[in-house]
């Protein structure tokens, strides 16, 4: 072993080397806003509103108080809560919207530091919140001031209220605890197909482990998922096609990629993209197991009785009002989706057609993603998804569920008090989902997301659960982060703060700060903005299908301490025969997160 080899391998060594880097990182960005300020180059922030001299001397000063505004947001098309120069933001347009309203001076419009203005919970591009937090001295002596702001915000963010608070409240530090959900469809439980790459790897390392009994007994109430799919769906539909087609279609969904589909792989890290179905599509085709054809658009359903007879799990349908999708979306300005320009006719008349090929991949990729949607949870699997997700109350280490921690770091301990499943799944145009609930101090840079994939990685893989208390040890796994599609903050948590206040003899007029007055009118907005947001996204986008599948396709060891070998199996190197030139390694190392670097704020900021 060289010397160098063995330094990068010592942990003090390491974790000195990133302090290092870390500090010529913070130098060079204070550099490059330096020259930018001496080259005039700085632009006026997309959320300030500049006012002339004569219009501030005009304004007055106006008393201010120190508030916790409530507020709820879908997150689409935004990218993400916190306030940035030059993106849009849930943050920008509230900031514009209590200045317009008059609930920030015109003096303080340009920026919302000198309004003191604080968030509880950053939430990253696509995320949702039906209850967040924010603290800021505001203007309000106009009793109408809530009515006024949400006029001039769009439809998907919503104030319902505010408090008046002490002068040193932060709505960050004072806060308790927070509460998020995530919605996932619960056909991402099912196991991997077996003709995929992990697939085949589980069925290997189970035999090699003298495991197989034991992991089949894990599967045992799937176990008859993807033989009954492939009888009653693919191998019909591949009768149907030619013969030579119909070879080649099959080979090329689960083994190599033919040569139609041969891309330049794409060298943005997965870890980079925010937006889940972008996510899945910079893996390479070389390293997928479904090969990735143009989108299809809106899946085809089958009705909801002629799948009854699958699994003995039948869910509930949720009998509640306004579940179907709305004819009109009314954030959908935000979502980019301006008028594109005629393109002219020979330009048009040049677009390539898709081959019988193509065609046919198009069609057999519908008709299983058609399969598994149908597919409804059995409560033995519904129960040992919740045993899972009790592996991770109390108090752990959490450095392989984010970015940038060492295990030795402190910070990387984190408090879970509860995490679980909704008892009962909901279908949703023939979809069924499941609510996960997770309860916890704080939470680091994409710490939910990755707590998601890993509980329904233990789940779908048929992992003994003693690897998630491995996942606590000082050994570096990788753990992808799920769609942020799903993801939503319900509400933080200020029971200290409330506490208090009770016992306050001040006589100065507070209110409790939390969303119980406000009950109504969030259940109905996250009903209409959030929840048939995702699942219009889900039902357009086939969000998850893509994220799984992509993952099941990557042949690589990274995700292989799933197996019933365990860690020893990630660490191997692979016998296959796999190009190896370091696009196509950067790719696949991106598609189970082995690149983390972020050029935006994550799901939260200690939040």
């Amino acid at each position: 072993m060289g010397q160098s080899e063995a330094r990068s391998r010592d942990p003090a060594w390491s974790e000195a080397r990133g302090r290092a880097d870390k500090r010529a990182r913070t130098e060079a960005t204070q550099e490059s806003n330096k020259r930018r300020k001496l080259d005039g180059v700085d632009k006026v922030p997309i959320y300030a509103t500049k006012f002339s001299q004569e219009e501030l001397d005009a304004e007055g000063r106006r008393p201010k108080k120190k508030v916790a505004v409530m507020l709820g947001y879908a997150g689409s098309g935004y990218k993400g809560m916190q306030i940035n120069n030059e993106e849009k933001t849930i943050e920008g347009d509230l900031f514009k919207g209590l200045v317009a309203a008059g609930a920030i001076s015109k003096a303080n419009a340009d920026d919302p530091k000198k309004s003191s203005f604080v968030r509880c919970a950053r939430t990253d591009r696509g995320v949702h919140a039906a209850g967040n937090i924010v603290s800021l001295k505001m203007i309000i002596e106009d009793k109408d001031i809530v009515k006024k702001i949400n006029e001039h915000l769009p439809p998907q963010i919503r104030v319902w209220g505010f408090e008046q608070a002490k002068g040193s409240f932060s709505a960050y530090q004072l806060c308790d605890s927070r509460i998020y959900e995530y919605l996932i469809p619960t056909y991402c439980f099912l196991p991997p197909h077996p003709e995929s790459f992990l697939g085949r790897e589980l069925v290997n390392l189970a035999k090699e482990a003298d495991d197989l009994a034991g992991y089949e007994d894990r599967q045992l109430e799937v176990s008859t998922f993807w033989k009954e799919t492939e009888e009653m769906h693919v191998k019909p539909f591949l009768d149907s096609l030619d013969p030579e087609i119909s070879a080649e279609v099959h080979r090329a969904l689960y083994d190599e990629q033919p040569k139609i589909l041969d891309v330049e792989p794409s060298m943005e890290p997965l870890e980079q993209t925010q937006d889940a179905s972008a996510e899945v599509r910079t893996v390479p085709t070389e390293v997928q197991a479904t090969p990735e054809v143009p989108n299809i658009g809106t899946t085809t359903k089958q009705p909801a009785s002629e799948e009854g007879s699958r699994s003995a799990g039948s869910p509930q349908a949720l009998d509640a009002p306004n579940l179907e999708p709305p004819q009109s979306d009314s954030g959908s300005e935000l979502v980019d989706e301006q008028p594109k320009e005629a393109e002219p006719p020979e330009e048009t008349s040049q677009r390539p057609q898709l081959s019988p090929l193509e065609t046919a991949l198009k069609q057999l990729k519908n008709t299983i993603i058609t399969a598994k949607k149908n597919y409804r949870i059995h409560p033995t699997r519904l129960a040992r998804v919740q045993s899972v997700l009790s592996n991770y109350t109390g108090t752990h280490n959490f450095h392989n569920y984010t970015i940038a921690k060492l295990p030795r770091d402190p910070s990387a301990k984190r408090v879970i008090k509860t995490f679980t499943a909704g008892p009962s799944p909901i279908l949703i145009n023939n979809t069924e989902w499941l609510s996960l609930k997770v309860h916890g101090q704080s939470f680091m840079m994409h710490q939910i997301r990755k707590m998601v994939t890993m509980a329904a990685f233990i789940v779908r893989c048929g992992c003994p659960e003693q690897r998630m208390q491995e996942s606590y040890a000082h050994e570096k796994l990788t753990v992808p982060k799920a769609p942020s599609l799903g993801l939503l903050l319900e509400r933080p948590v200020f029971d200290t703060y409330n506490r208090d206040l009770a016992r306050d003899t001040s006589g100065i007029e507070r209110g409790r700060i939390g969303f119980e007055k406000f009950e109504a009118e969030v259940q109905e907005f996250k009903q209409r903005e959030i929840y048939e947001r995702i699942f219009r996204e889900e039902e357009k986008d086939d969000t998850f299908h893509s994220f799984f599948a992509a993952l099941d396709g990557v042949r690589r060891p990274d995700l292989l301490y799933l197996s019933s070998v365990g860690v020893p199996a990630a660490k191997r190197e692979m016998a296959v025969n796999v190009r190896t030139d370091r696009r196509v390694e950067g790719a696949a190392a991106a598609a189970v997160g082995g690149s983390d670097e972020e050029s935006e704020g994550g799901d939260m900021e200690d939040g």
